[in-house]
């Protein structure tokens, strides 16, 4: 092979690798989702890495209750999870597939679960709250009030009276 040829190939590749990279960072900055729960009481937004960024909760969020609330949450953030990590994977592939880093990243996404698993999960979160007796008023009880001091009849001799 002739070493200008050899050169111009290699510079061709490079130029090719630099593009696919810049796309990468491009592609990934960008990799952020945001998904709304069914009802609509609930979006969440996490970013390339699936850390949370953003918690939107609607007025109908106040009407789920407490437990119901966080399955609703926990449920969102995972789509929302998933659909990050899909944005991921699409970003990388032109730059590492067939490569072990692409393989890499293909074993830390976790993978589409059944919407069983998520049954599951949610049952976790959903647990009935206990029910509670309303409390009874107590009755407002006075403290005893202690019997008055008799007062000392005022002695115009007391002065005399000290011993001292």
């Amino acid at each position: 092979m002739d070493p200008q040829q050899w050169l111009d190939n290699f510079e061709a590749k490079l130029a090719d690798l630099q593009q696919k990279s810049a796309d990468l960072q491009e592609n990934y900055a960008a990799a952020s989702a945001t998904v709304s729960s069914r009802d609509g009481s609930v979006t969440v937004t996490v970013g390339p890495n699936g850390g949370l960024q953003n918690i939107e909760l609607g007025h109908r969020a106040c009407d789920l209750g407490p437990s119901r609330l966080t399955a609703v949450i926990m449920e969102t953030a995972r789509a929302a999870q998933k659909q990050a990590a899909s944005k991921v994977v699409a970003a990388f592939e032109p730059l590492g597939e067939g490569t072990e880093a692409m393989q890499f990243v293909m074993d830390s996404i976790p993978s589409d679960g059944t919407e069983d698993e998520d049954d599951d999960d949610e049952r976790d979160y959903a647990e009935p709250e206990p029910e509670r007796a309303p409390a009874r008023p107590q009755p407002v009880q006075q403290a005893p009030s202690r019997p008055a001091r008799p007062s000392r009849p005022a002695d115009d001799e007391d002065d005399d009276n000290q011993p001292w």
